[in-house]
């Protein structure tokens, strides 16, 4: 086969996909057609299908090749810069998507869509960092910010500068949320420790915390309200409370 031959049968492929997306929408795509058209938006006149089946199989999965950084990106056969500012500016633009959207949204009503952006914005990261979603009066969504970063096991969160924060953009409720990169979703003493004392000087400030979120592996965070640790929580803090007068 010719050169110009291999290029009329790769060209008519990716339109065939694009055709497809167009057509059946994204479900209708395989993750592997899914990475291999990200691919070609870098190098578009490049055959990427075997660059996109080395890259899957190297990473186990599409949210892991579009999480992977440069370095281990760049030691996939085929990827270069322009492959890789591709796929990482479609995860970037990805991002900003779904905090955006979850603005106004009530947390109530959107928690799947909030959990959904913490996991995306946080699972990848190489070091610990402690983000918290801002909440109106009536529980909708303001903004969202990472407010501390630590290291790989280590983050050390000041109290005080989250409800500084919170007052700053007048939330009357938080959902905090941190990562562990090592992938657990355990809670540790230390994490429950810092809900604790958050929960504590929140009420003294009528500011409700509703939940505390951990990112580890997989797409679905460990939710403190849903086992049952904040109400826990909670009631040792009214005692506490009650006790102070």
């Amino acid at each position: 086969m010719d050169k110009k031959t291999w290029q009329k049968k790769g060209v008519g492929h990716r339109q065939r996909l694009r055709d497809k997306f167009l057509e059946l929408g994204i479900e209708s795509l395989s993750d592997l057609e899914i990475i291999e058209l990200l691919l070609t938006f870098g190098t578009p006149r490049s055959d990427c299908k075997e660059s996109a089946r080395a890259a899957l199989q190297e990473f186990g999965s599409l949210p892991a090749v579009l999480d992977a950084h440069s370095g281990q990106l760049q030691k996939i056969k085929g990827i270069g810069p322009k492959n890789i500012f591709a796929l990482q500016f479609i995860q970037g633009a990805a991002r900003r998507y779904l905090r955006q959207r979850i603005r106004g949204r009530t947390y109530v009503s959107s928690s799947r869509d909030v959990a959904d952006y913490l996991v995306h914005a946080m699972r990848s990261l190489q070091h610990e960092v402690f983000m918290v979603v801002y909440l109106d009066a009536t529980h909708a969504v303001i903004d969202s910010e990472i407010v501390s970063e630590g290291t790989v096991t280590v983050n050390t969160v000041y109290p005080r500068e989250v409800v500084k924060a919170a007052l700053a953009c007048n939330a009357s409720g938080l959902v905090i949320a941190h990562n562990h990169p090592s992938g657990s979703l355990q809670p540790s003493p230390q994490d429950e420790q810092l809900t604790r004392t958050l929960l504590l000087i929140c009420s003294f400030m009528h500011i409700t915390l509703l939940d505390h979120l951990i990112i580890g592996e997989g797409d679905k965070p460990y939710s403190f309200a849903d086992h049952g640790l904040m109400a826990s929580l909670r009631d040792e803090c009214a005692g506490l409370r009650a006790s102070l007068g």
